[in-house]
């Protein structure tokens, strides 16, 4: 018998914040298809106090609260049965992130959870390897966010290592990525990955999706080593208003992805890959496969009080 759920799912990250609306087609408790049926992005960088001055601020928790507030009409509207609203690095690292959570929740109603690292790459890793996966290949999945990147090994179908490092592109931009971090992160790579071979890098994020777009590639074509090393040299020669008027990127895109892009090729190197592929495949995805398959996963809407 084929069943059919809408659910919702909310990425509180250091440079924006997304609203997923997914509707899941499911046969035999096995899943058929998803459908996006809404995806907005606010672009909210609670990275400037996060990162910066260790509390989110009072105008970044009014926006918030005021895009909460618009994502729980766009899911009553949707008819969304559950949702899950998950905050990444710069919650994590915020002081008055619990305050900030509960001042959300006594004005929506919506619960925000905020999870590691390790679970974020898990999310996000697992949604790609539950419809791409191939045993013929070594994985080394990179999610490049503003406040950190998470790394994960897969090898035979199963995530054998996985880390998040305090490295982003908002931490580059303002000088805030430790030499002895960076080392760290080079280390983990080569040691990870010295016993495969032609090791294929999946890409995940803001920064990597917009590199798909230039390449011209469909999703999951790779991209090579050679295209991405180009594409740094054209855009790191421009400045900041030269990448929004002669490219069109957008403003809150024009900064960050020229240390995204610089990471992914120092990945490339370390790890001595020549291809990415990119399957724009994000944690909002990785939360609906989650509240499909995991009953007890996320929270429903029609219990809301507020």
């Amino acid at each position: 018998m084929i069943k059919i759920q809408k659910y919702a799912a909310v990425d509180i990250g250091s440079n924006a914040v997304r609203l997923l609306i997914s509707s899941v087609i499911s046969q035999d408790n096995n899943i058929v298809e998803v459908k996006k049926i809404s995806l907005v992005r606010v672009p909210i960088r609670l990275f400037l106090d996060g990162f910066l001055n260790n509390k989110i601020q009072k105008d970044n928790i009014i926006r918030l609260n005021d895009a909460m507030k618009a994502f729980k009409l766009l899911m009553k509207i949707h008819s969304v049965t559950k949702y899950k609203i998950c905050a990444t690095s710069a919650m994590r690292e915020a002081t008055n992130s619990l305050a900030v959570i509960n001042d959300i929740y006594s004005k929506t109603g919506l619960k925000i959870d905020v999870i590691s690292g390790k679970d974020e790459a898990s999310l996000i890793a697992d949604t790609f390897f539950a419809n791409h996966f191939n045993f013929d290949h070594t994985y080394l999945f990179i999610d490049i966010g503003g406040g950190s990147t998470e790394l994960s090994i897969i090898f035979n179908g199963v995530i054998i290592a996985s880390k998040s490092f305090k490295i982003g592109t908002i931490r580059f931009l303002n000088d805030l990525v430790k030499k002895k971090t960076l080392n760290e992160y080079k280390k983990w790579i080569k040691i990870n990955t010295k016993e495969f071979y032609n090791i294929i890098i999946i890409g995940s994020g803001g920064n990597i999706n917009k590199l798909l777009k230039e390449s011209k590639k469909a999703i999951n074509q790779s991209i090579s080593y050679s295209f991405i090393e180009k594409f740094y040299k054209k855009i790191s020669k421009l400045s900041y208003d030269e990448r929004i008027t002669k490219l069109g990127f957008n403003p809150d895109r024009s900064d960050v992805i020229v240390p995204a892009t610089k990471l992914l090729i120092k990945s490339m190197q370390y790890a001595k890959s020549n291809e990415v592929i990119v399957p724009r495949i994000g944690l909002a995805d990785g939360i609906i496969r989650k509240l499909n398959n995991v009953d007890s996963f996320g929270d429903d809407l029609n219990n809301l009080n507020t």
